[in-house]
């Protein structure tokens, strides 16, 4: 299964970056905390829900006294309808590194590009974005996952409807299938041999119930206020609102679903997510050190 965080812990250099992985609700900030104080180190957000402004309490950003202690960044960076994408991201990071960090987050391609490279793929043209949207809204994610080269097909997240639809329009866009764009990828910003590479591990039961737990604990610190301030604005299909639980708790707010219907709805997807989570850092990050919880 792996090594605990304790015996891992004592080993980890105080100045090689340090990243550490892992699914939702599994203890990485604290994590991360724990490692910044002992070693100075920057807290640098790897989570691509997080960086949005709209959404600290659902999407489990650090608190406001955390960020006071110690060093945070890009974390709710962005505002509602800015445009972010992991290139964005990785050029923030290269940045960053000239200081000890900690890079910690649950979103597996910003890691794959910080450790592997990211392919230099041209933008998407706002009509082609248009198109695959409005035939996702039409016919569902499968038919865009019909239109991919099978090279594609094979390599993605099938399940991740968000990267059906952009794999989709880089083939429309190019002409040329997103894994020939990755098969092309330059060299990473920090390669594996030059970070500390940890990823969480839990048991699935165990963090099941954390998920649970938490976001009943979200509720209580205000979750729904937080989505109740974006409900004049909501547009469910922009990257800032896919903040998991927001559409359940909007739909609630809207009329269309009672309380505890919208709470099971976010919790299950809240494992759903996890279990991806999970799946990537078996296939993805085999050669990073595998922390076993609780």
């Amino acid at each position: 299964m792996g090594m605990r965080f304790g015996d891992v812990m004592r080993t980890l250099s105080r100045e090689a970056p340090i990243l550490l992985a892992g699914p939702t609700a599994s203890g990485k900030s604290a994590l991360a905390l724990e490692l910044a104080a002992r070693d100075g180190r920057v807290i640098v957000n790897a989570d691509a829900l997080q960086v949005h402004q709209p959404w600290r309490i659902l999407t489990a950003r650090p608190t406001a006294a955390d960020e006071a202690a110690l060093p945070h960044v890009l974390y709710g960076h962005i505002a509602r309808g800015q445009t972010y994408s992991v290139g964005h991201w990785l050029r923030e990071v290269a940045g960053l590194l000239a200081q000890p960090v900690v890079i910690v987050g649950g979103t597996g391609l910003y890691f794959a590009a910080l450790t592997e490279g990211l392919a230099e793929i041209p933008p998407i043209p706002g009509d082609v974005r248009a198109e695959a949207e409005a035939l996702r809204a039409s016919c569902g994610p499968a038919a865009l996952l019909a239109g991919l080269d099978a090279a594609t097909a094979a390599r993605i997240d099938t399940a991740n409807p968000m990267r059906v639809q952009r794999a989709w329009e880089v083939l429309r866009a190019t002409g040329r299938g997103l894994a020939d764009w990755q098969a092309q990828t330059g060299a990473p910003l920090l390669p594996p041999g030059q970070a500390q590479a940890m990823v969480l591990r839990p048991d699935p039961g165990w963090l099941d119930a954390r998920i649970a737990r938490r976001f009943t604990a979200m509720l209580a610190d205000g979750a729904l206020d937080e989505v109740r301030a974006v409900r004049q604005v909501w547009q469910p299909d922009q990257p800032w609102a896919r903040a998991i639980g927001a559409a359940d708790l909007m739909a609630h707010l809207q009329g269309d679903t009672d309380l505890d219907t919208a709470i099971a709805s976010a919790v299950l997807s809240s494992r759903r997510y996890a279990k991806r989570q999970r799946t990537w850092g078996r296939s993805r990050q085999t050669g990073w050190r595998g922390v076993a919880l609780p």
